[in-house]
């Protein structure tokens, strides 16, 4: 099957609720597999993609447990739907950096030192969140994890990253400011990490259900770099799914899709619309800012510091910024002449998200 890049990613942006709303914020997390929950606008993010939503529902969904913000992709902070989180942590923690020698000669920390010590860091968090110090406190009471404080308080907080990738904790709700932890269990959807043979499969087919049309190298950046998974996982895994996936032809080039998809993909109409979204969101973090099908190569730095996004037909035409009366939207020269109806329209959705009136003014740049 062949299709234009535009019906390509007018697909997948139904896929992530842009042209259609999704009912909860757990329905967004759970299709996008993570939010970052720190950079960028995560209630932004999510609320663009529902139907009704309020002010706060990331917040309200972290406080009832339907979603959880734990360490994640590239040991970034991320929300993630508890049922569903499983499968990406054991990913994540699939290259057992804890286990190099250089975590080893730092941390002084043996392999067989991490069973015991995260018996312990799971009882001090099972009766409920506790703050790092409370934490900190309760390790170094052991002494034989004693030498461990400074590696615990360091503001990086990289020895706390394996206990999350593993199941062990999760950030809990904030306490005036001050971050505390708990169990992943304290939301009651949470499944047992599984093991790498489901949890693999699992990802890669979550991957191109939602990310979809995309190719092998999307899923494994996605997936698979860094000190996580690894691309021959992935690719494994992209192999073990060849019932489950089909391969379309978009503008040329061979990309994989879910099966079940293929006749809604071949029956999608090309969209023209103009979409506002905050920095560091998923549709460009999700196959890679490096993917200049998405982002132009002229452009990459911006979007990579964060800089509020302005889509066209889901390529990245443009920025944008909220002042207190003011939209500020820079359209990029190479996009052609701002459509500035379809920016309108969108910027009234942007602006009743808000709770703000926002007069727009538009500069090509």
């Amino acid at each position: 099957m062949r299709i234009s890049r535009a019906q390509a990613l007018s697909w997948r942006m139904g896929r992530h609720f842009l042209t259609g709303g999704a009912d909860t914020a757990e329905d967004v997390v759970a299709r996008l597999g993570a939010v970052p929950a720190v950079s960028g606008d995560a209630d932004l993010a999510v609320r663009r993609r529902m139907t009704d939503s309020a002010p706060g529902e990331v917040a309200r969904a972290l406080e009832s447990g339907r979603l959880m913000k734990t360490y994640a992709f590239g040991g970034a902070t991320y929300l993630m739907d508890p049922a569903r989180a499983g499968r990406y942590l054991a990913l994540r923690a699939a290259g057992r950096m804890w286990e190099r020698s250089s975590w080893i000669g730092h941390y002084r920390l043996e392999p067989e030192d991490w069973p015991p010590l995260r018996e312990i860091v799971r009882g001090l968090v099972a009766d409920g969140p506790i703050t790092r110090e409370q934490l900190i406190a309760g390790v170094t009471a052991h002494a034989r994890f004693a030498h461990l404080g400074p590696g615990l308080a360091h503001t990086g907080e990289t020895l706390l990253k394996p206990f999350a990738w593993q199941g062990d904790l999760c950030f809990g709700p904030g306490r005036e400011g001050v971050r505390t932890f708990q169990s992943p269990a304290a939301s009651p959807t949470w499944s047992a990490i599984p093991g790498l043979e489901d949890a693999g499969p699992a990802a890669v087919a979550a991957y191109f259900d939602a990310y979809g049309p995309a190719t092998l190298d999307h899923a494994a950046h996605w997936l698979g770099s860094g000190l996580g998974a690894g691309r021959r996982r992935i690719t494994a895994w992209v192999g073990d799914l060849a019932g489950k996936l089909a391969e379309v032809t978009v503008a040329g080039e061979p990309m994989l899709v879910s099966r079940e998809h293929l006749d809604g993909l071949d029956a999608q109409a090309e969209t023209t619309a103009v979409t506002l979204l905050p920095g560091h969101d998923q549709w460009v973090l999700g196959p890679g800012t490096a993917d200049e099908r998405i982002v132009p190569a002229q452009r990459r730095k911006a979007v990579t510091r964060g800089a509020n996004l302005v889509l066209a037909t889901g390529v990245v035409s443009g920025t944008w910024k909220a002042g207190a009366e003011t939209l500020a939207v820079s359209w990029f020269a190479e996009a052609g002449g701002p459509p500035r109806g379809a920016i309108e329209s969108e910027a009234a959705r942007l602006a009743a998200l808000l709770g703000r009136d926002l007069t727009v003014a538009i500069d090509v740049t």
